[in-house]
């Protein structure tokens, strides 16, 4: 069973989603510890509820990207984790964690990418007026919302939807495919040397 870390900066909606596949006996991975960039963030009590160490930080304690990347890859390597899940971890990944997780991290993105990278990727496509949108899983590399994609799946707009009715069927198609995918990738015998 791979040992993975979870990194989330807000509720938690998608950190929530994997634990209940893991609890539902859907998903067999290990979730050593969340990593969360806002200490108040609703996600450290979900963890807390499940019984999962968090490690929490403010980056504007440290000097700088590398050295808060040096505390959590210490924290990472203390728990043997495997693999790393962004669960709306809300800043880019550096080249600490990149180089050590070397095609070992992956991102959950709404949006069909490359279309809306970024923050408000629900907003920008509501915004845009388009008919389809969707969710994208990628591998995760130096850039913003860059890395090779996984998995897509298209979320159709209707014209009377609101940004929350948009927000909503998004969330509803990444609560069933980023537990999916990573079980795809994590327990199937094909993937698993290549992660």
């Amino acid at each position: 069973m791979k040992k993975i870390a979870v990194f989330a900066s807000g509720t938690g909606s998608n950190f929530s989603a994997i634990i209940d596949a893991v609890h539902a006996g859907q998903l067999a991975v290990d979730v050593k510890v969340l990593i969360c960039d806002r200490p108040h963030a609703k996600v450290i009590e979900k963890a807390k509820a499940n019984g999962i160490p968090t490690f929490t930080f403010t980056p504007k304690q440290f000097e700088g990207k590398q050295a808060y990347e040096q505390e959590i890859l210490r924290e990472l390597k203390a728990k043997n984790v495997e693999f790393i899940a962004l669960a709306g971890y809300m800043r880019l990944v550096g080249e600490t964690l990149l180089k050590a997780y070397e095609g070992k991290i992956v991102n959950i993105h709404p949006s069909l990418l490359p279309a809306f990278p970024g923050k408000d990727a629900i907003g920008q496509a509501f915004q845009a007026r388009v008919k389809v949108t969707g969710v994208t899983i990628h591998f995760v590399d130096e850039g913003m919302d860059t890395g090779p994609i996984i998995a897509q799946e298209a979320v159709k707009i209707d014209e009377q939807d609101k940004i929350e009715d948009v927000t909503k069927k998004i969330q509803t198609v990444e609560h069933q495919l980023y537990p999916k995918v990573l079980k795809e990738l994590l327990e199937d015998k094909r993937l698993i040397n290549q992660v």
